[in-house]
């Protein structure tokens, strides 16, 4: 759901992706058998509980330092802003990230891809918009990686990007993918967007302003809350 000054509305038909969308394997047991039971959201569900400012540090943002040496890979610079409907930005806001590394592997205990870990990458990252609503990582361009949907099945290259309202309740999560990926017609998760257009929206932009020379290529990636130029959220309805 959309959270608005006065409750909750739907989104625009066609933009967020549905429950259950077969040949996404796993939506299938996930999906719910029956009508959802809307209960009614206390205050206090609405604006509690917080994360605190203080749990985010400086250098939060950059997924290359705070490692004994540089991770592999292809290094990048990921920006964008979060705005709302009407185009005006979202400040001070969380926005977190986790992706795989550049092999195509997540440091996690159930990812058994055989591909590489890496000792200098940990693959998340957390930062505040500012007062325009603009946020900025450092990382390093992930890699694809089997995921056993079906027969010789990849996930495209891809970034988890999570964004937090007032509350935990009003936590949105999303996937950014990156232009020209060869992957992307193939991908059972980006295709359940039915909307076209809005699926166009969460492949990030080539951002030649945002690259540094000889260390970085930069993306844009805007988060837009809601609207009918909302970004398609994995848990919106």
């Amino acid at each position: 759901m959309i959270i608005t000054p006065t409750g909750y509305r739907r989104p625009m038909a066609g933009t967020q992706p549905d429950y259950l969308h077969a040949p996404y394997g796993s939506s299938v047991k996930r999906s719910p058998r029956q009508p959802l039971i809307m209960l009614p959201h206390s205050l206090s569900e609405v604006t509690g509980p917080v994360f605190g400012y203080g749990d985010v540090q400086e250098g939060d943002n950059d997924l290359t330092a705070g490692h004994a040496g540089q991770p592999q890979g292809e290094r990048i610079i990921v920006t964008g802003r979060v705005l709302d409907e009407n185009g005006r930005p979202v400040p001070h806001t969380l926005v977190e990230l986790w992706q795989a590394n550049a092999a195509g592997r997540y440091r996690h205990a159930v990812d058994n891809h055989d591909a590489p870990l890496d000792p200098n990458f940990t693959g998340n990252g957390r930062t505040i918009t500012d007062a325009n609503g603009r946020y900025r990582f450092v990382t390093i361009k992930p890699g694809a990686y089997p995921w056993r949907n079906h027969y010789n099945a990849w996930r495209p290259q891809h970034i988890h990007f999570s964004v937090f309202g007032p509350a935990f309740a009003t936590r949105l999560v999303t996937q950014m993918y990156f232009p020209g990926d060869p992957l992307l017609p193939y991908d059972p998760i980006f295709n359940c967007v039915a909307d076209p257009k809005a699926a166009q929206r969460l492949i990030a932009r080539f951002d030649w302003e945002h690259t540094i020379p000889e260390i970085a290529l930069g993306y844009s990636f805007d988060i837009i809350l809601r609207g009918p130029e909302a970004t398609p959220m994995e848990n919106r309805k």
